[in-house]
């Protein structure tokens, strides 16, 4: 008797395992969350001009990053190297990003942290920025610092 109660118990843990519904990682939306502060035309400290959206970040003429999860806390997204892109094509990048105070025009910086990882999760987990050094923090250069175009 104990053992068919404990095969009835197994049984019925591992039937309510496989029915719990599952969503796909890749599936799930998270670029629904962009700072309002990023969001729109922009020009770098090298006059490189860039354009953010919810779900890409552009480099212009040719680099463009598909935005796959924001990470508000601490300060990155998660993005797909676009396959046209010159180079690291169809590659994983981690973007970090921080605020600027007393530096006007340019309000917001950013670091791309990673570049080449092959899976967004990699990405994620890779080397972070020193945001307490902005000069140096991000791989020993500076962060790309932001003013809106205009």
């Amino acid at each position: 008797m104990k053992y068919i109660l404990i095969i009835a118990f197994i049984s019925l843990a591992f039937s309510q395992y496989e029915s719990q519904p599952t969503t796909p990682r890749s599936a799930i939306s998270y670029t629904d969350t962009i700072p309002a502060a990023l969001k729109g035309e922009f020009v770098d400290d090298y006059d490189i001009r860039y354009t953010v959206t919810d779900s890409l970040f552009t480099q212009h003429p040719q680099a463009r990053y598909h935005i796959l999860k924001w990470n508000l806390k601490e300060q990155y997204f998660i993005a797909r190297n676009d396959t046209s892109n010159p180079s690291e094509k169809g590659l994983y990048s981690r973007i970090d990003y921080m605020y600027f105070q007393n530096m006007e025009p340019w309000h917001w910086g950013f670091c791309l942290t990673v570049y080449n990882a092959a899976s967004d999760s990699l990405a994620e987990i890779q080397a972070v920025a020193d945001r307490k050094n902005p000069r140096k923090g991000c791989n020993g250069y500076p962060f790309s610092r932001m003013k809106r175009k205009g």
